[in-house]
């Protein structure tokens, strides 16, 4: 049960984030957005790296890193797709 409590709290961070950027609620690089996007890849990464799912592991590991390059580029005064 605790499994899957932690795998739902990980989609809803991500699910509403991505809900509230397609209503224009949030910019997809503010930080309200990517900050939820982050801890909830980071939790379902982990997650399906204890489940042994690769693909997952993979889909959310790269969300993740995604999701904290643009939060470093944005504290750097950047946006993610500027070098």
């Amino acid at each position: 049960m605790t499994e899957h409590l932690v795998q739902i709290v990980g989609a809803i961070l991500i699910l509403v984030a991505f809900v509230l950027a397609q209503l224009r609620v949030l910019a997809q690089d503010a930080y309200g957005y990517l900050v939820p996007n982050l801890l909830g890849a980071i939790i379902l990464t982990v997650d399906a790296w204890q489940g042994a799912q690769w693909g997952f592991v993979l889909l959310e590991g790269v969300w993740a890193a995604v999701s904290l390059w643009g939060i470093v580029a944005k504290a750097w005064g950047q946006t993610a797709a500027t070098h």
